[in-house]
């Protein structure tokens, strides 16, 4: 099969021919339809975070059943699919507490050393990526990176519930709860940003205030459901943001990946507010806040994928889609094929997309 292969850092992606395994017991084999481009790979594109190589990147797609194991009786050929990095072993503490999206026992859904691997070229193993791998035309994964789904759901825009809309409208309602009525602001307008805002509208927040360095991104919020932007390229955003809230929001995202905006996400709080830090900020660097501000009682958080339990929160995701209240269709900023991979790449780091999504038919 045709995949997208990652050979290091600051190289870009090439297009070979690899082999991909037949599915063992509690695999399942996956024609992929469609795949977004995550910020979350270019992180690895530049060398900010370690990954071994060879590799086939790609977590964030939808695709259709063509073969299942012996074993897998939750899917059949033919089912309507979602991939999510969020794989569950389903017995460790963390997924019988309640918390999949933490499972602490992934070697649990891999291939055991010294099986055949699950991706290949001439008997080499091929790395997978948040055990998916999805820059390819198939995906053969465990059954707990999969959710069935309705049918009559746009499998281009069901890839981006699998990465990006998760990661954001979640951690709007699992991991910060946002009240009714509640102030927010969410510094980054890109595609996590922009679920993030919609989480934030979906949860009843009073005003959304959007922060980018990019006009045409906040003018994308707003169509959103930000009530308020502000242009962090012109002026201090932390200022900004506590002169329209009269001293600081109730909520803050840091949905970027950087040191700077995760700090300014904690200053621009109002006492006892909660910042919530989305992003993959770069291995090694340090998030410093200011001692005596957490005397007020701010806080500040990580999330991990929207704090998902995503056979439950993804069809709940696409209802919200199919009823409205979910915009996914503008979320596409535009579609190409595998090939176009590395000029999505490009295009997200210069800010001129909100989502790329490759299609495979």
């Amino acid at each position: 099969m045709k995949a997208a292969i990652f050979h290091g850092p600051h190289q870009p992606l090439s297009i070979e021919e690899i082999e991909i395994d037949d599915p063992y017991e509690r695999e399942v084999l996956v024609r992929t339809v469609a795949t977004g481009v995550c910020h979350s790979d270019l992180h690895f594109v530049e060398g900010l975070w370690p990954h071994r190589t060879p590799a086939v990147l790609g977590h964030e797609a939808a695709g259709i059943v063509e073969k299942v194991g012996s074993a897998v009786s939750y899917l059949k050929p033919g089912d309507h699919v979602i991939s999510c990095p969020s794989v569950f072993c389903g017995r460790c503490k963390q997924c019988i507490s309640g918390h999949p999206y933490r499972c602490d026992n992934r070697p649990a859904i891999r291939r055991a050393k010294g099986e055949k691997p699950r991706l290949s070229r001439g008997g080499a193993v091929i790395r997978q990526f948040s055990d998916l791998s999805t820059y390819a035309e198939k995906m053969l994964v465990h059954e707990n990176a999969l959710v069935k789904i309705r049918e009559d759901m746009p499998l281009d825009r069901a890839a981006l519930i699998g990465c990006g809309v998760t990661t954001g409208v979640g951690a709007a309602l699992n991991t910060a709860k946002i009240e009714p009525g509640s102030t927010v602001a969410v510094f980054g307008a890109g595609g996590i940003g922009l679920s993030v805002i919609q989480g934030a509208r979906i949860a009843g927040a009073g005003m959304i205030i959007a922060v980018d360095m990019f006009e045409h991104k906040l003018a994308t919020a707003r169509r959103f459901g930000a009530t308020h932007t502000v242009d962090a390229s012109s002026g201090d955003p932390v200022e900004a943001v506590r002169n329209l809230t009269d001293g600081g929001v109730d909520y803050a995202f840091e949905a970027i990946g950087l040191k700077k905006a995760a700090e300014q996400c904690f200053n621009a709080l109002a006492p006892g507010g909660t910042a919530t830090v989305i992003g993959m900020i770069p291995v090694g660097q340090k998030v410093e806040i200011d001692g005596p501000a957490l005397l007020t009682e701010r806080r500040i958080q990580g999330s991990l994928m929207g704090s998902n339990r995503f056979r439950i929160d993804m069809p709940r995701y696409i209802d919200f889609y199919l009823q409205g209240r979910l915009n996914l269709d503008d979320m596409i900023s535009r579609r190409g094929r595998l090939e176009d991979v590395n000029e999505a790449f490009r295009a997200m780091k210069a800010g001129e997309v909100s989502r790329t999504v490759l299609m495979f038919e």
